[in-house]
């Protein structure tokens, strides 16, 4: 009999693959990902014998090594942002996208700071977590053009790891952290203030639709030779987080996998989380990306995006 192996962190969890014929599915996952919480949750879930695919996972360190695993055929699925799908099939490659998160970035501050807008960061140190090319980023630069503010100009930037990053701000060595999502929630259980986060900043620049921030990325050649297995996942994931999320025993089974060991901390992790639930997916939303796409494109002086001027057709994969 084969076996299905999930491994996060100092945590082993095994489950049996049920039949030989179902379609085995290798996803790369971070053990400090959300993808982690909910395949745990399917790993334990009694109703994962009538599945119509087995998983297979296999540990990731980075996103970047996720990347990696992809592109080299060791897994068959990751989670990843459709601006780098639609770079790769500008030179010819055939991945796709499908959403998975609406969460993003948090511009955090100390809940004394003087910071309660962009146009109050000037002269401020700001740590910011990633590069010069990071997204989060690259957006917050384009609504301070529309307040006629310059952010490379008017501010110290710090670039750093996101755990440095929040480090960096406990310690009062920038004023403001611009950080993924999960590490603002960590510093708002303890008391920090988000300023703006990744929807707000689309809101300031005119887009009201939320537009995923991360999705499944997978090989459209894979995904139409494997549609029935695929579309159940998804269907999977869905439900998943959507129990993790109304269901307080159930969440409770994966509060390990945060990492973190005190209730405020978990709650807001659990808050911040179920907010990026996907509720609305279609044509709105996908023009919506080509206008976030123009903005990146825009400001990172084509270095993010490619060549491409617009987004490359088949980056959205389709259920039908």
């Amino acid at each position: 009999m084969k076996y299905c192996v999930l491994l996060l962190g100092f945590h082993l969890i095994a489950f049996n693959s049920f039949a030989s014929d179902k379609t085995t599915i290798r996803i790369g996952v971070q053990a400090t990902g959300t993808l982690a919480w909910e395949l745990s949750f399917l790993a334990a879930d009694s109703k994962a014998k009538a599945l119509d695919f087995t998983i297979e996972t296999h540990p990731v360190t980075t996103s970047e090594a996720g990347k990696i695993a992809l592109q080299s055929g060791a897994v068959d699925i990751i989670v990843s942002d459709w601006i780098w799908v639609s770079r790769l099939r500008s030179d010819g490659a055939d991945f796709t996208f499908y959403p998975y998160s609406t969460t993003s970035g948090t511009l955090m501050v100390p809940e004394k700071s003087p910071i309660y807008a962009i146009k109050d960061l000037k002269g401020m140190r700001l740590g910011i977590a990633g590069g010069e090319l990071d997204k989060n980023w690259l957006l917050l630069q384009a609504l301070a053009q529309r307040e006629q503010l310059d952010l490379n100009a008017s501010v110290e930037k710090i670039f750093g790891a996101p755990p440095l990053i929040n480090e960096q701000l406990k310690q009062g060595r920038v004023d403001a952290a611009l950080n993924y999502w999960h590490f603002g929630a960590k510093l708002e259980a303890q008391g920090y203030r988000q300023v703006i986060d990744g929807k707000g900043i689309l809101k300031g620049l005119g887009i009201q639709e939320n537009v995923p921030a991360l999705g499944y990325v997978f090989k459209q050649s894979w995904a139409d030779g494997h549609k029935s297995a695929l579309n159940a996942f998804i269907a999977a994931s869905k439900n998943a987080k959507q129990l993790l999320c109304t269901s307080e025993s159930d969440w409770k089974k994966i509060i390990p996998l945060t990492q973190v060991d005190d209730a405020a901390t978990q709650t807001k992790l659990r808050q911040r989380y179920c907010e990026g639930e996907i509720t609305q997916w279609g044509k709105p939303e996908q023009q919506a990306a080509e206008q976030i796409y123009t903005l990146l494109r825009k400001v990172s002086n084509n270095q993010l995006t490619g060549k491409s001027e617009h987004l490359q057709a088949g980056t959205f994969w389709s259920q039908d």
